[in-house]
């Protein structure tokens, strides 16, 4: 032919699928920003595709879509007897951790978000937005997951003054709830608050703008359900909250000793008929 033999390549066949996983790939990726290649992996594989991690990631970092990492700092253990290292939840409605975080509105006013995560199943048991929220607030919000939900045996929280005030001491004690206060200035003592607030802030917060208080509570609202029924948890060997709790259904609270048997009282024709002594 007369061609030379080094100008001569071989032209790739373009990959139908390999099309429509990194289209499908991109579309996951822009309606969470933040998930990396293994929770993208889990939510092909529920879909149906037959894919594996390594490919995931292949096409991630060909295609631009790898999560940036961010350096971490790490910091020692706190040593409070109310921290998450010591008082561990062992079952659902064990403990619960609540605390608050701040972002803005679109005209700037600041908003204040309300978290509730059962520490076990890692549940977002309730997620409220408002401009301000009061301890008589929160009293609102704890009195409707009772009769929804059930009474935790433990709420582990910072010494903020709406989780320390009087009136939520006094319904906690009376509702037989052991209130576990962190050390002040040790947030890694309440650690499974503040990892769900790193989700939280990095796939709701960052990403969306709040138009006003009704915009941000329906986004809430979403969000919420979406990350306990839909989004893997890398901690339940990526099932979702909602199925780690199905799961563990069984795992209840202990069982309560049985009251202590009171003897029959004794009649004067139950008594016994004293013998007589021989001397």
């Amino acid at each position: 032919m007369g061609q030379p033999r080094s100008t001569q390549r071989y032209a790739v066949k373009p990959d139908e699928e390999e099309q429509r996983l990194t289209a499908r790939l991109q579309e996951l990726v822009q309606a969470h920003p933040r998930y990396g290649y293994r929770f993208l992996t889990t939510l092909l594989r529920r879909e149906g595709w037959r894919v594996n991690r390594k490919r995931v990631y292949r096409i991630c970092r060909e295609e631009g879509l790898q999560v940036r990492r961010k350096q971490r700092k790490k910091r020692r253990l706190g040593s409070s007897d109310g921290g998450c290292v010591r008082r561990r939840a062992e079952y659902r409605n064990h403990v619960w951790a609540w605390d608050f975080v701040f972002d803005r509105t679109a005209n700037g006013r600041s908003i204040k978000w309300l978290s509730i995560v059962d520490e076990w199943t890692r549940e977002c048991v309730a997620l409220e937005v408002d401009r301000r929220m009061t301890a008589d607030d929160v009293l609102d919000v704890l009195r409707d997951l009772f009769v929804i939900r059930g009474v935790p045996r433990h709420i582990r929280s910072d010494n903020g003054p709406e989780f320390i005030a009087e009136a939520i001491r006094k319904y906690l004690t009376a509702a037989g709830v052991e209130t576990l206060y962190v050390e002040p200035g040790s947030p890694w003592q309440n650690g499974y608050a503040e990892s769900f607030h790193s989700r939280l802030r990095s796939e709701l917060l960052d990403a969306e703008v709040f138009e006003s208080v009704a915009d941000a509570q329906s986004l809430a609202a979403a969000w919420r359900n979406d990350y306990n029924h839909h989004r893997p948890h890398s901690s339940l060997n990526y099932q979702t909250p909602a199925e780690f709790a199905a799961q563990a259904a069984f795992a209840t609270a202990p069982a309560a000793p049985p009251p202590p048997q009171t003897p029959p009282e004794q009649t004067p024709d139950t008594l016994p008929i004293p013998q007589p002594t021989l001397s």
